[in-house]
């Protein structure tokens, strides 16, 4: 069965507007995450935005499910190297919030110390193993420097801040290096400059954009279908017939059925005629369907 947006629908493309009211955004991390950066790229850099902090993905979800005080939620979702973060596309399935709009940013990694500390004094540095990952290159120039593991990024920049840790750096954002007046000793230390993440932007309402705009919308779903040959192979194709542009598949295994996945898919179209009979194409094609968002197409950052 199709999920409608039974929901609270707005009548245009829900554009950010912060007005004279406080938003509070939750994001997975502490303050200075990328996820920070992310918020502040879709809403806007605003003295009336309040960023709420989340330990794990979990946590956002649930954070933002019961409405504790919480407008919306930044969660990251895929990354142009490290690839789709699968646990995510299961929490999307899984709750009910709704994809309000999406945020491709760079990840520009930064090497981070206490001020007046230098690369050579440096005997260790902490970060995300993500993070760490992308910056091989870089500390392949400096053996004596081991790399530790840690759960955040900006948590590691706050970490040896508390502690006075000056023989230790951290890889992080440049906003985790203002924010904990900490030095940025090498900008820009990734491997990969064109190393984007896709944030999407979650709510607990629906908004369904009308009309025609000059942007592109896309829209988010997520399917099972029978075992039957071809199956996928016509819904790809009723897409590209009314010529949907498909931007993400992703196939993840459903526990308790082996060999048997849910699609998650995303693509853009060009006019709400075509999206209604798009649904109604899909509807009949597959399984069971759940509409996660539909949303204007996200700026690069």
């Amino acid at each position: 069965m199709i999920r409608e947006q039974n929901h609270t629908i707005s009548a245009t493309v829900e554009n950010p507007d912060l007005g004279q009211n406080t938003k509070r955004i939750a994001i997975q991390g502490i303050r200075g995450a990328f996820h920070e950066i992310a918020a502040r790229r879709y809403f806007g850099n605003d003295a009336n935005l309040e960023i709420v902090e989340a330990t794990t993905f979990d946590d956002l979800v649930e954070m933002t499910f019961v409405g504790k005080n919480v407008d919306a939620a930044l969660m990251a979702i895929e990354n142009t190297i490290a690839g789709s973060l699968m646990h995510n596309y299961n929490l999307l399935n899984n709750n009910d919030l709704y994809i309000k709009g999406e945020v491709y940013l760079r990840i520009v990694q930064n090497l981070i110390v206490a001020p007046g500390v230098k690369i050579e004094d440096l005997t260790e540095v902490y970060s995300h193993p993500v993070a760490l990952a992308q910056c091989v290159n870089f500390f392949k120039n400096y053996p004596h420097i081991k790399l530790i593991e840690a759960t955040d990024t900006a948590l590691s920049v706050k970490m040896i801040k508390e502690k006075g840790m000056i023989r230790a750096g951290a890889v992080a954002s440049s906003l985790a290096a203002e924010m904990y007046e900490m030095e940025l000793l090498v900008a820009s230390i990734e491997d990969y400059k064109k190393n984007y993440t896709r944030f999407l932007v979650l709510s607990r309402s629906a908004s369904l954009p009308k009309g025609e705009s000059r942007d592109e919308t896309k829209c988010s779903v997520v399917f099972t279908l029978k075992h039957e040959v071809g199956s996928l192979h016509t819904v790809l194709a009723t897409l590209a017939k009314n010529k949907a542009n498909l931007t993400k598949i992703e196939s993840i295994p459903i526990p308790d059925e082996p060999w048997h996945y849910r699609f998650f898919v995303a693509f853009t179209f060009d006019s709400f005629e075509r999206y209604t009979l798009i649904m109604k194409h899909l509807e009949e094609l597959t399984e069971s369907m759940k509409i996660l968002g539909v949303y204007q197409k996200g700026r690069y950052w």
